[in-house]
Order: structure tokens, then C-alpha cells, then sequence
């Protein structure tokens, strides 16, 4: 800024201290939910240059019979849609510095005292598992029992006619199926991605971990109510929507992102330290006293 007239300057110096500054006072799990939230943004942004969209596709979309496994860790920081990325970053921001919080909580309360100078490394590994336990959750779901059964189908269309249906329906319901080829049931499988699943691990750790917390929807706008209230009614739209048919979300996957945000909760901070027990501090003390 040396060319800069001292006004300029000094608007400079103070715009910059203010966003430091701001950046400073956030904890740390927020920062690391900023960083996520960057990563993502940057994956957004190569999905807008049109001659990247075939790359993004196949790299940082996950589609359950294309063979790939890495895709299902790429997915997960990926978003095309901006309402899309917009929505789920807001809930990063809001629930995943709040998983983040209870995790460092978790560490200090550990009677084993190795403690930590940072606890971002625990909410990213959380985040990261989350997001590949879902995207498993997703494919399983999809490849082991949505393909076969569109086989299935393929292989005997008159099958899916009932009994009870008329000579008129019975036929059209044969037209119908029968006109479902190879092409059109694999187009019926579409690839997914986004933070969903993950961020739902982070809404389900957070559900349980602060019982008393209260949350407000911006769409529909609702009055506060109980946050496990909201997380178990989310939960359980998810599960209409698997057993209708649904496809506007992937439900499969926020259902896999739930019940991890569920085991974790359980289990998982009790795992974190014995794997730093077992690194750092020798054997753990069960097996010392041995």
C-alpha cells in the first residue's frame, strides 16, 4: 500500500483489522466450519465454468454403479446449486461449531489427561466419517436394493400388475413397465452429492449433547422448539420419504448422517481417545494395570 494516499491507507489498515479481528474472536470449531465452508465454496465455483462440468460430474458427484469409491469422499464438499450450498453451510455454521464444542468438551473431561492444544483435528475427522458413512448408507441403499429391484423389473414387467386391477389398467400398467428399458432405469438412478449427510451427524450430535437448546426454522418460519423435537421430526420425514419414494432429497443419506451423528454421540469420543491412548500415551491404563 506503500502508493497509496494515507487515507487509503488507514481504510485499508482498519478493514482489515476489523475482519481479523472478527476472525480472531470466533472459536475455534467456528473456524474450522469457515474453512469447510470455504472448501466448499471453491467447489462450487468450478461447477459454474461450464467446460468443468463433465470433471465435476464424474469426480465430485457420487453415482453408486460407476465403480468409483473415492467420489463418495469428493461428494461430500460438493454443491452445483447455490441454494443448495447456501442452505447447508448456514447449518454448518450453526450446528457444526456447537459438535465442535461438545468434542473439545469430551477431550478436557477425558481421565486419561493427554490433552490436546487444538480440537479441530476430532471435528474434522467426525465431519469427514460422517460424510463417507452417509454417501455408504446412500449407495448401499441404491446399488444392493433400488438396482435390483429395476432388474427385476426389466426381467418380468408383467409382475408389478395386481391381481385385483381391471383388463384396461392391468394393460397399461404392462405398457407401462414394459416401456422401461436398460437406459431409462439406469437415468432413474441419479448420482448425489452435497454436505448433507455430514451436517446431519453435526444436527444429531449437537440434538443430543444440548437437550435444552431451541431452534427456529427459516422456511417454513416456525416459533423456537425443543432441538431433539426438531432433529426427530426431520428424522422421521426422512423415513416417509424412503418408504414413498421421494426423490427431491436424498434420504437414504441423511438418515446415515443421523443415525452416525447418534452413535457418535454414544461412543465415538470415548474411540477418539483410546486411538490417542494407544499413540501417545503407550498402552491404556486397563492394560498398564495388567
Amino acid at each position: 500500500m506503500s502508493g497509496l494516499s494515507d487515507d487509503l491507507k488507514a481504510m485499508a489498515t482498519y478493514c482489515y483489522a476489523q475482519v481479523a479481528q472478527t476472525y480472531l474472536n470466533t472459536t475455534e470449531g467456528k473456524r474450522v466450519c469457515y474453512m469447510l465452508a470455504a472448501a466448499n465454496g471453491v467447489v462450487w465455483a468450478v461447477w459454474q465454468v461450464p467446460r468443468m462440468e463433465g470433471f465435476m460430474m464424474r469426480a465430485f458427484s457420487h453415482h453408486p454403479l460407476s465403480g468409483l469409491s473415492y467420489t463418495m469422499l469428493t461428494s461430500t464438499f460438493s454443491h452445483s446449486s447455490f441454494i443448495h450450498l447456501l442452505f447447508n453451510m448456514m447449518a454448518l455454521m450453526s450446528f457444526g461449531s456447537s459438535a465442535s464444542l461438545y468434542l473439545a468438551r469430551q477431550q478436557d473431561a477425558d481421565p486419561s489427561n493427554l490433552r490436546e492444544s487444538t480440537s479441530k483435528w476430532h471435528f474434522l475427522s467426525f465431519f469427514i466419517s460422517a460424510g463417507l458413512f452417509s454417501s455408504l448408507v446412500s449407495h448401499i441403499a441404491t446399488a444392493r436394493f433400488k438396482y435390483p429391484q429395476l432388474l427385476a423389473q426389466l426381467a418380468n414387467p408383467t409382475r408389478s400388475v395386481a391381481p385385483a386391477a381391471s383388463v384396461v389398467e392391468g394393460a397399461a400398467a404392462v405398457r407401462s413397465t414394459s416401456a422401461l428399458t436398460g437406459s431409462e432405469a439406469l437415468a432413474s438412478i441419479k448420482p448425489s452429492l452435497g454436505a448433507s449427510g455430514a451436517i446431519y451427524a453435526a444436527v444429531t450430535l449437537t440434538a443430543m449433547a444440548f437437550p435444552e437448546a431451541h431452534v427456529s426454522l427459516i422456511f417454513p418460519p416456525t416459533p423456537p422448539i425443543p432441538i431433539q423435537y426438531g432433529v426427530f421430526g426431520f428424522m422421521a420425514m426422512d423415513l416417509v420419504g424412503v418408504i414413498r419414494g421421494w426423490r427431491i432429497f436424498d434420504h437414504h443419506a441423511h438418515l446415515g448422517g443421523a443415525m452416525f451423528g447418534l452413535w457418535y454421540y454414544a461412543y465415538g469420543p470415548r474411540l477418539w481417545e483410546s486411538f490417542r491412548e494407544l499413540t501417545l500415551g503407550g498402552l491404556p491404563p486397563s492394560l498398564r494395570k495388567a
